[in-house]
């Protein structure tokens, strides 16, 4: 199995084409109708220059679309954004630590919505991380120069095709 950037529209692309071939993750998202967002702080060492925001549309279980976002798109559409810095979405998403945890611990804050909407979806956010997690994952800080300088390129790119 291919590894893909974190953060990069193929990653996203992959797990939404990959989502169907997982009952388990309609079966366990099945409540669930929203659009929620995860803003990943700016951080050049990362080849991340400007905040990025990307989420997920569910619709009783169903993936309609994972995707980038722009700040008012974001705004507009999404029912919670979230955001955090790159190394603790890394964190979260290789399992290292919990997302309910670091939210309550306040490593993970809200941006838009309500808490007490937050913890009625936090019982699904492991489902979601297995959603995220379908491929394997390569990050900013374990790529070579030549990676990190493609992939900050690549983050640019993304922007200036979302207006950001």
């Amino acid at each position: 199995m291919d590894v893909v950037r974190y953060c990069a529209q193929e990653w996203l692309d992959e797990c939404l084409r990959r989502y169907p071939l997982t009952p388990r993750f309609q079966q366990e998202l099945q409540k669930l109708t929203l659009v929620i967002c995860f803003r990943v702080a700016a951080d050049p060492e990362w080849g991340i220059e400007k905040d990025i925001i990307f989420g997920g549309e569910v619709e009783k279980g169903y993936l309609k679309r994972l995707c980038f976002f722009n700040e008012d798109e974001a705004r507009q559409q999404a029912d919670f954004i979230m955001a955090a810095t790159p190394q603790e979405w890394k964190k979260i998403l290789r399992k290292d630590n919990k997302f309910l945890t670091d939210f309550m611990v306040g490593k993970i804050t809200l941006v838009q919505g309500s808490k007490v909407g937050v913890l009625g979806v936090a019982p699904h956010a492991n489902t979601f991380v297995d959603v995220l997690t379908q491929v394997p994952l390569q990050f900013p800080d374990e790529m070579s120069p030549v990676e990190l300088a493609a992939y900050r390129n690549d983050a640019g790119v993304v922007r200036e095709k979302l207006g950001a």
